[in-house]
């Protein structure tokens, strides 16, 4: 029996006998329902209704949206479920992860090179207010990976670092940030990212530790948070083959699965040995960390059996509703663990005042006051004056005064366009905005994309793309080049690196030996294994205006550079120092 007077969710007597009431109320199709967090995209309200009636849900997870087109979907939601829903969100770097006009505040990985935990706190802060203004309860974050493979770009922008200790600093500033709204936080991904280059969006991740070498770093981690009292987890598709080999010596390769369905990664580690007594959930289960591992009418019970309570997402609603029914029916998810499960998922609501109408959803006012505000925006730019950092200058090239080197050229890599709707990359205006507010004159190289949506497609432009002319003309033309690179992805590759909109392109940098060039990252830490030969290098950490209005004040010398860079932005590399 799970004890819900105990750490996390300390409940009394009334919160109690609300949960044992409602789980006494609900039929067989309710149960099962409970254990679900859905995804979906519809603001119709009889699509809504539609939905609850059939499938009758634990949580929510939504995908985009601006504060009002949230509001209305997580009110209507609630208003429509006989039990109150867990509605959750991903807010890794303030509320923009939630609300498409929330508050960027910065990255984690751009906390870690701040002094203290300033900026880990803030950016909680920010996720918690803007998130719950729309009625979230619940944040799938902070994030607990390690960041111990540069390659690894799943986990590069998103962990606190690449040291236990300061990962677990950030962590316990970001969920205090959290816990100033009514909000549950979520480690993740247990057992860990961040050891190897691969996504478990697209294979198994695997974190190949020892058992000692996991215990000093991600054990310790998850310890503390669940010592001090964390109210959930979140499993990931990742094996951790020695600790499974240890908790099972005869167990053989092919039996080693994800964490989300090795019971003994679940129940005999983090919650026996462990002690967690909280929430656990799935990573989304269309990834192909568990979707390649297990007949599917197999995986989603096994899930729930192997010691998660929620499962995230489903493939076909119908069809894993279905699966997970039969497996209750068949003894795969028994009735003890049922009952366990039933009770963490109704004892976090209770936790979370979900039980009172009164707390299931804010007043609609309270959103225009709080997303996107001054406090907030204020806090973004303390992070960005705090963190952005200048990782070498090998040539001491700065200060750069636009006044004595004015005449600037912008090359501006961006990842490759995945749309024929593609129109160009915003965010390289708002650089060429601000290098020309700061006194710049700017000319911008061409980009093959850009090439192909205004001069139409012709087999010419990779032509022009690879003209690079004399190099004396480039010399006595520009100054200053500014490499800016905007580059990110997402479970489409298993790592993400520089890519140069053509091959052979003028965008290479060549120029580097011919005028001071400045290489400005907006989101990863490890493309100097791509230009090495970039000696000025500045880590802005964001594509807002905020984060490159503040990167360009400091190269010219208005401000210093505050952030430290972790040894793992040199990729293990000695020509990455130079």
């Amino acid at each position: 029996m799970v004890n819900l007077r105990e750490k996390p969710f300390y409940l009394n007597d009334e919160q109690i006998q609300w949960v044992e009431e409602t789980i006494a109320s609900m039929t067989e199709d309710e149960k099962v329902g409970q254990l679900f967090v859905q995804m979906r995209k519809s603001l119709d309200e009889e699509v809504i209704k539609d939905t609850l009636d059939r499938y009758h849900q634990g949580g929510l997870r939504w995908q985009g949206g601006d504060r009002n087109g949230v509001y209305n979907q997580n009110k209507t939601y609630q208003a429509h479920s006989r039990i109150p829903l867990l509605i959750a969100a991903n807010c890794d770097n303030g509320g923009d992860g939630c609300l498409s006009d929330g508050t960027f505040v910065a990255t984690a990985v751009e906390a870690a090179a701040g002094e203290g935990t300033k900026t880990a706190y803030d950016i909680g802060y920010v996720a918690g207010r803007e998130a719950s203004s729309v009625g979230v309860n619940w944040m799938f974050n902070p994030c607990a990976d390690i960041f111990m493979n540069w390659r690894n770009t799943i986990v590069n922008t998103r962990s606190f670092g690449d040291n236990a200790d300061r990962v677990i600093e950030n962590i316990r500033a970001f969920i205090d940030g959290i816990h100033q709204s009514n909000v549950a936080c979520c480690c993740k991904h247990f057992p860990g990212d961040g050891v190897e280059e691969r996504d478990q969006h697209l294979v198994l991740g695997v974190n190949d530790l020892s058992v000692e070498e996991w215990d000093a770093s991600f054990r310790k981690v998850y310890q503390t948070m669940i010592d001090e009292g964390l109210e959930s987890i979140m499993v990931g598709h990742i094996a951790l083959p020695e600790m499974s080999r240890k908790l099972r010596p005869n167990i053989a390769d092919e039996d080693i699965m994800p964490a989300t369905l090795a019971p003994e990664l679940l129940t005999d580690l983090l919650r026996g040995e462990m002690g967690f007594n909280g929430v656990v959930i799935t990573d989304a289960s269309h990834m192909a960390g568990i979707a390649c591992m297990e007949k599917r009418e197999i995986a989603v019970p096994k899930a729930i059996a192997s010691g998660c309570d929620m499962f995230l997402f489903t493939n076909d609603a119908e069809e894993d509703f279905g699966y997970m029914k039969a497996g209750i029916q068949n003894g795969t998810i028994s009735e003890e663990r049922l009952s366990d499960a039933l009770h963490r998922i109704l004892g976090l609501k209770a936790r979370l005042g979900l039980y009172k109408k009164e707390n299931v959803t804010p007043d609609a006012a309270l959103k225009e006051t709080i997303v996107g505000c001054e406090e907030h925006k204020k806090l973004a730019e303390e992070a960005a004056e705090r963190c952005i950092t200048l990782v070498k200058d090998t040539k001491h090239y700065l200060p750069i005064s636009p006044k004595e080197k004015k005449r600037a050229r912008l090359v501006f890599i961006q990842s490759t366009p995945t749309s024929k709707g593609y129109k160009g990359d915003p965010v390289k205006q708002v650089v060429i905005e601000e290098l020309e507010r700061a006194g710049f004159s700017v000319d911008v190289a061409p980009n093959f994309h850009d090439l192909e949506v205004s001069e139409g497609v012709n087999p010419m432009n990779m032509f022009k793309m690879m003209e690079c002319g004399s190099m004396k003309d480039f010399a006595s033309k520009y100054d200053v080049v500014f490499l800016v690179l905007n580059i990110k992805g997402y479970a489409q590759e298993n790592n993400v690196r520089l890519r140069w909109s053509c091959n052979h392109s003028s965008e290479l940098p060549w120029y580097v030996t011919e005028v001071p060039t400045v290489g400005i990252s907006l989101n990863y830490t490890n493309h100097l294994i791509d230009v090495p030969q970039v000696h000025t290098f500045v880590h802005a950490y964001g594509s807002t205006r905020t984060s490159i209005r503040t990167a360009i004040a400091k190269i010219c010398g208005e401000s210093e550079f505050k952030g430290t860079a972790s040894d793992t932005v040199f990729c293990g590399k000695w020509d990455t120092r130079l």
